[in-house]
């Protein structure tokens, strides 16, 4: 009798009819954020396609038009030494100054989390004040203190200026991955007999390390790309973006320009070339390589008075 109970039972919800299902409503906000996503990646993309593209191009100063496909762009990257001396030294001050800043930036921000002590909302206030800066103030500040301090301008300032600006993102960007992080699992390594290191190194670095990865990559783009900050405190030397500006600017590179000079005055142009204004550097350019005479007086006046023109001021 039970098992034909059971039986019965058995059919009767299997015979149930089951309730329809919910049907699925699209509302407004299920395709506007995917809607806007989409727009927003293709903006960003699209210079940066553009740029691939036209790498491509058979042009020789603009590269707006298309005027047929060439792979001598490519192939030719290193005809001037010029263009590869300017990477290379953006790809070296890129990565020293993003090794520094990710280190400096991965303690100070284990400290400001997991530590109380004096000044400290102070100093994660200061930390946010060279991401707010104008980049403009904060070259132009670096550049002085450094003219004031006697240092001369070139790869070590540079990598000086991008590990003070860098080092506040990677403070930013590790600070809110710390803030995360579970402290049983810690509590976890030492009640388990592990050393403070054992217990950073197994437990916390791990955890920290996407966090670490993202801040350094960031940092890296940041140095890489940075022109207005690197300008105020390269001095003579050149990094990527300072010879793309330049390029593009005067149309030809800068180097080039100055070449055409036949006696030292090109050299010593080169050199002071960054202590005169937009309007003198061209007029002083000009003189460099024969094509103004002495009608601007003003920047030739800025040549004789800069000391290593001394003997040299009167033949310009």
């Amino acid at each position: 009798m039970t098992d034909q109970a059971g039986l019965v039972l058995a059919r009767a919800e299997t015979t149930e009819p089951r309730r329809p299902g919910r049907r699925q409503r699209y509302g407004l906000g299920s395709w506007l954020l995917p809607t806007y996503t989409i727009i927003a990646l293709v903006f960003l993309l699209i210079p940066i396609a553009y740029t691939f593209v036209f790498s491509f191009n058979n042009s020789v100063k603009s590269n707006i038009v298309w005027r047929g496909f060439t792979l001598d762009k490519w192939a030719n990257v290193c005809d001037k030494a010029e263009v590869c001396e300017a990477f290379g030294n953006s790809l070296l001050i890129g990565v020293v100054a993003t090794v520094c800043a990710t280190i400096l930036g991965t303690m100070i921000a284990i400290a400001l989390v997991r530590y109380r002590f004096r000044f400290r909302s102070a100093i994660s206030l200061l930390l946010f004040l060279p991401m707010a800066t104008p980049e403009v103030v904060l070259g132009a500040g670096l550049a002085a203190e450094f003219l004031s301090a006697g240092v001369q301008k070139g790869i070590v300032t540079i990598i000086i200026a991008h590990v003070m600006f860098c080092v506040s993102f990677v403070v930013v960007t590790v600070k809110a991955r710390v803030s995360t992080l579970d402290p049983a699992l810690e509590e976890a390594g030492r009640d388990l007999y592990g050393s403070p290191n054992q217990v950073f190194w197994r437990i916390t670095f791990p955890l920290l390390l996407p966090g670490i990865i993202a801040a350094a990559l960031l940092s890296f783009a940041l140095s890489f790309d940075d022109f207005i900050i690197t300008n105020f405190n390269s001095g003579t030397t050149s990094t990527f973006p300072k010879y793309i500006y330049i390029s593009a600017a005067r149309g030809i590179p800068l180097q080039d320009l100055l070449a055409a000079g036949s006696d030292e005055r090109a050299v010593v142009v080169l050199r002071h070339v960054e202590d005169l204004s937009e309007g003198d550097t061209a007029a002083v350019l000009g003189v460099a390589v024969g094509t103004v005479k002495s009608s601007n007086a003003r920047a030739l006046r800025k040549l004789r008075a800069a000391p290593a023109l001394v003997g040299v001021g009167e033949t310009v």
